[in-house]
């Protein structure tokens, strides 16, 4: 990795760092280590007990490992969120490696509780969000190896491979647990199902085409 692109990441890692500060309350501690056989409910994780905290705590290991793309989309995301790296409890940040096959895309969604900011480690991407109503407006970009782009909390975005190789991109979001809504998931299969008439005015198509929407989730 080149000196310029390790201080580009290091550069979006401190502007990450002030973006959390604005979403998740500061601890009030050291840390907060995530104890996931804790019966008690909180907004986030229990603690785990401070002498019992290690190294590995802290730690994750796998993000250089290629994501598998063979799926319908044509990539792969790998979370490391507090689930997966207990330390993160209560720091209100989180990370994630996409992967994507050529071609490939990571379908429109929205994080309802985080600011995400994405960074391009090999290929080209399209990217892009949509503003709230009622403009809509869609602001997108192609992205190159090295380049950064901000998706703003709560608005629905995407990313597709527009290069002929595989592409990878490292982002950070503003919460340890940011959540992810699929837009087509959720609208087409949501569990119970989203009445079809509803649908049908919404999207103001025939009820064959959202019977035939529904059946495919």
């Amino acid at each position: 990795m080149s000196d310029k692109l390790i201080l580009l990441i290091s550069f979006v890692a401190l502007t990450f760092g002030c973006l959390t500060l604005a979403y998740e309350p500061k601890p009030l501690q050291d840390f907060c280590v995530a104890d996931p056989n804790s019966s008690v409910k909180v907004n986030g994780l229990a603690c785990k007990n401070p002498t019992q905290v290690q190294a590995d705590d802290f730690f994750f290991s796998g993000l250089h490992l290629v994501g598998n793309t063979s799926n319908p989309f044509g990539s792969k995301v790998t979370p490391v969120f507090a689930t997966q790296l207990p330390g993160l409890n209560t720091l209100g940040i989180s990370m994630v490696r996409i992967d994507y096959a050529p071609w490939g895309i990571n379908p429109p969604h929205t994080h309802p509780r985080a600011t995400e900011i994405l960074t391009v480690i090999e290929g080209t991407l399209q990217v892009g969000f949509v503003t709230s109503n009622p403009g809509n407006n869609l602001i997108t970009k192609v992205l190159q190896k090295g380049d950064v782009f901000v998706f703003p909390v709560g608005l629905v975005h995407f990313q597709r491979n527009i290069g002929t190789g595989y592409a990878v991109a490292i982002a950070g979001l503003s919460s340890q647990n940011p959540g992810a809504i699929t837009i087509a998931n959720a609208v087409f299969g949501a569990n119970p199902p989203v009445p079809g008439d509803v649908l049908t005015k919404a999207f103001q198509v025939d009820k064959r085409v959202v019977d035939l929407l529904q059946s495919k989730f």
